[in-house]
């Protein structure tokens, strides 16, 4: 039996398809559960097929003593092309943006100091165009759309985990 920590913390994450984020991100050490959804845009009650400017997102609930936001956020950049505007594999649009919302000014400050570090790694081949926009409503997506890949393990995805793919901190100049 799962007992869940007296402390929790919650992420709310949009790097395309949220299946494959939630196939990927529920596996990771300290995540409790994931659900995914719509936010960031403007339709009230945002479904799959009237989602008007809303993102494909993943909200992520995690016990802050085994990772951190920080932990999150450096795995979503590896998982996803954070330098493809309104892109991710054969995903285009809105819908399949890069956004972090966070839920306070303190995820939003480790959101922004994040984003500098992976422009400033190298790791990507252009600068990063994730949004941090404060987080909204979240639209939990309809049952079908939920652990879809863990009913469909062969269904369709656009992320994976890069090997060896490790985020370096910016030096003391970097960070001025």
């Amino acid at each position: 039996m799962t007992t869940t920590p007296a402390t929790t913390e919650t992420a709310v994450l949009a790097g395309g398809c949220f299946w494959g984020m939630e196939d990927l991100i529920r596996r990771r050490p300290g995540v409790i559960s994931t659900r995914v959804g719509y936010t960031g845009g403007d339709v009230p009650n945002a479904t799959y097929r009237n989602h008007g400017s809303h993102a494909e997102a993943i909200e992520i609930v995690f016990d802050p003593t085994v990772t951190s936001y920080r932990d999150q956020l450096e795995f979503f950049f590896q998982i996803h092309d954070p330098t493809t505007r309104n892109r991710q594999g054969n995903d285009i649009g809105t819908s399949y943006r890069s956004a972090i919302f966070p839920l306070t000014e303190e995820q939003a400050a480790v959101a922004e100091d994040t984003i500098a570090d992976v422009d400033a790694s190298g790791l990507w081949p252009a600068k990063v165009v994730t949004e941090v926009t404060p987080a909204g409503p979240f639209w939990e997506a309809e049952p079908e759309h939920q652990d879809y890949l863990e009913r469909y393990p062969n269904g369709y995805t656009c992320h994976f985990v890069r090997p060896g793919w490790v985020l370096p901190k910016r030096n003391a100049e970097q960070n001025a």
